[in-house]
């Protein structure tokens, strides 16, 4: 009976350590979350309080029901960006006469990256705001250009970045498809 009686407080001890070691955790969640907003709230930069995504007039529809982009605390969600222009063409597309489609990488990354751009730019934003950077590529062979062309706009110091190859893009003709993480400027 006494060895049962040990078993059972060593049980308890190691429940509390583990109790105090997961109460530790969520103080440290909720410090971090909690500066995050304080972080937001400094900033002098006007803030969406509704969190609303926001289409933009000027830029091609998006084919389904999302925003461009999305403000939420001092981060701006970019939706995954191509090359289509607000009139439903495409830039690094050549149709010749017979029908023959040209597909260009260096051009259609150049377009997604300035489109891109341009929607930051809505809302005081640039560039040099993206932390993070995702990058969906229906060929890995198109890699080289599209990284010649990315390395015209970012650095070593720029945002940190993911490119993934998929299967297939909303439209045949799209090669490239961008999606972006930004700080809104201080």
């Amino acid at each position: 009976m006494h060895m049962f009686l040990k078993c059972q407080v060593e049980i308890r001890l190691f429940i509390v350590q583990i109790f105090k070691i997961n109460v530790c955790r969520y103080v440290k969640a909720q410090l971090f979350v909690q500066s995050l907003y304080l972080y937001a709230s400094n900033q002098t930069t006007k803030i969406v309080e509704d969190k609303a995504g926001i289409v933009l007039t000027d830029k091609a529809k998006p084919r389904g029901k999302y925003p461009h982009l999305k403000i939420a605390g001092p981060f701006i969600f970019v939706s995954g960006t191509s090359s289509r222009r607000a009139d439903n063409t495409f830039e690094g597309v050549e149709v010749d006469e017979m029908g023959t489609t040209n597909l260009d990488i260096r051009k259609q990354t150049k377009a997604v990256i300035e489109n891109i751009r341009s929607i930051l730019q809505s809302v005081g934003a640039d560039l040099e705001n993206i932390v993070d950077l995702t990058t969906f590529l229906v060929n890995m062979n198109d890699f080289g250009g599209y990284n010649e062309v990315y390395g015209q706009y970012f650095d070593y110091t720029g945002p940190t970045r993911t490119t993934v190859a998929v299967h297939q893009l909303p439209h045949p003709h799209l090669l490239i498809e961008i999606k972006v993480t930004a700080l809104l400027p201080k």
